[in-house]
């Protein structure tokens, strides 16, 4: 029998692959012939062949994303070598370029850009009965959103039970960031409301209490409607995500934000600089002073949990600049600060400014930015570090009382940097450090560095709300969350 075979490799097993399921979901006639195996990139390239033609595919679709085009790419060499007649076709972020492939593009018979559900499914039908596309590069039309195939049912019983559930109300995004591609397109479309309120209920029914949407940002396709679902249901305590671009909140979103409790919502704010000149030169619309009165607002008038994003890196971004916007953004009090590298996605418009910026990046997958005309390389290895210790320190949650004492009285920004480089220099690694470890290096540093009375240190260092396996599982909000909140 005739097998499709659409396979990728996660960042972890926890998640999983909301594309795939897409595609599946509108092969049509051709689904009950396809098959989702789903990897993760601890695995080895040879076992992931290994399992892909055990299936004697006719088709093999991979899903190329950042994280997962390395081993991939060895898994496709593979393939190519023992089935040189094989036809693989590749499809997600990392080849929606045709001037700008990996090197796992070599292998690949096919290349569909973008969205890819009807593109994909002509393809294989192309492929099935014998008629191989003149093209490898397909730049795929954008779907009609009404026309297309809901991928909900195709989440296991062991997803719903141990993964991420994704689910999406819109696609696209009206900004013009340089250095993401969720703009490309030019335009956002909606799904219709009923369509997701009906994939809610339908998942709810199934058990799912943890939701992440992936729309680009909330007020784009999130209506009153689909919070009041939640809203109705927080007896059962769920846990919802989304994105948020912060100085265009409609106030009847904000209301309904106002009625998630604690523990129930967690707000993706997308900040990225707060330097208007460099906002503005790379194409980021809102004024640092909207942003932070919404983010002030929702931490004052709700109970989310704020996390927001930072870069590192961007052209024109100097030491002082980021420190001062760092400063500001933690002033406002999100709960998280994700301090990002930047990193230079293929067909991504960030890269016009490498020349004038003497923007430098690795050529290996992140792609993250080694230095620029402000930033040199060592300056970039500490700002790394510092963005892991924050982290692991600050955004864990597990030393919320000791935290404070690290900049008290001093700039937060240039005490935490300090810190960051005492630690680097006792343990020399910024992984595989355990948080019982990370607690006694903090006593130190906080009695050897900053003065501290020791018993005042310890005090103030113990994790005193740990939360344990068995407690986690009684609700959906992440134990980092639960931390937080305690």
């Amino acid at each position: 029998m005739q097998t499709i075979v659409l396979a990728t490799a996660n960042a972890r097993y926890i998640h999983t692959s909301f594309g795939l399921r897409y595609l599946k979901a509108n092969l049509h006639e051709l689904a009950p012939i396809t098959e989702i195996i789903e990897f993760s990139i601890n695995e080895q390239p040879v076992d992931i062949a290994e399992a892909i033609l055990a299936r004697n595919p006719a088709i093999v679709g991979l899903g190329i994303y950042i994280w997962n085009q390395d081993i991939l790419e060895r898994v496709a060499r593979i393939l190519r070598q023992l089935r040189p007649d094989l036809p693989i076709v590749l499809g997600g972020p990392e080849v929606i370029c045709a001037e700008d492939l990996p090197p796992i593009a070599e292998h690949a018979s096919y290349i569909v850009s973008g969205e890819a559900e009807v593109a994909f499914y002509l393809l294989c039908i192309d492929l099935l009965a014998g008629t191989a596309p003149d093209q490898k590069f397909i730049d795929a039309a954008l779907p009609d959103l009404a026309t297309i195939a809901q991928p909900y049912s195709l989440y296991s019983d062991e997803d719903i039970a141990h993964r991420v559930i994704y689910i999406e109300a819109s696609r696209g995004c009206p900004h013009g960031c340089e250095f993401c591609l969720s703009g490309r397109a030019g335009k956002v479309r909606r799904f219709s409301e009923a369509v997701v309120l009906a994939a809610l209920a339908d998942l709810w029914e199934r058990g799912v209490r943890r939701f992440k949407f992936v729309d680009r940002a909330l007020h784009l396709g999130i209506t009153a409607a689909i919070l009041d679902f939640f809203i109705a249901r927080m007896a059962d305590k769920p846990f919802v995500h989304f994105e948020a671009i912060l100085g265009c909140l409609p106030t009847l979103l904000f209301e309904k934000i106002r009625q998630f409790p604690v523990g129930s919502l967690q707000l993706e704010v997308g900040v990225q600089t707060l330097d208007p000149t460099i906002a503005a030169r790379i194409g980021r619309g809102k004024t640092s002073s909207e942003i932070l009165v919404d983010l002030r607002q929702l931490k004052t008038e709700t109970a989310a949990h704020l996390h927001a994003d930072l870069v590192v890196g961007l052209p024109g971004e100097t030491l002082s600049s980021f420190a001062a916007g760092f400063d500001a953004l933690l002033a406002a009090a999100p709960d998280e600060i994700q301090v990002g590298i930047l990193k230079r996605l293929r067909g991504a418009a960030i890269s016009r400014h490498d020349q004038e910026w003497h923007m430098h990046y690795s050529a290996s997958p992140p792609y993250e930015i080694l230095q620029t005309k402000d930033i040199d390389f060592q300056l970039m290895q500490r700002l790394k570090r510092f963005s892991r210790y924050f982290d692991m320190v600050v955004n864990s949650g597990r030393f919320k009382a000791a935290t404070p004492l690290i900049w008290k009285d001093q700039s937060p920004f240039y005490a935490f940097l300090n810190f960051s480089d005492w630690l680097y220099a006792q343990v020399n690694r910024t992984f595989a450090i355990a948080p019982t470890k990370l607690a006694d290096f903090l006593v130190r540093y906080l009695v050897e560095e900053k003065g501290l009375d020791e018993a005042i240190a310890i005090t103030a260092v113990n994790p005193a709300h740990k939360q344990t396996r068995s407690s986690a599982k009684k609700t959906a909000t992440p134990q980092r969350q639960q931390r937080h909140n305690a």
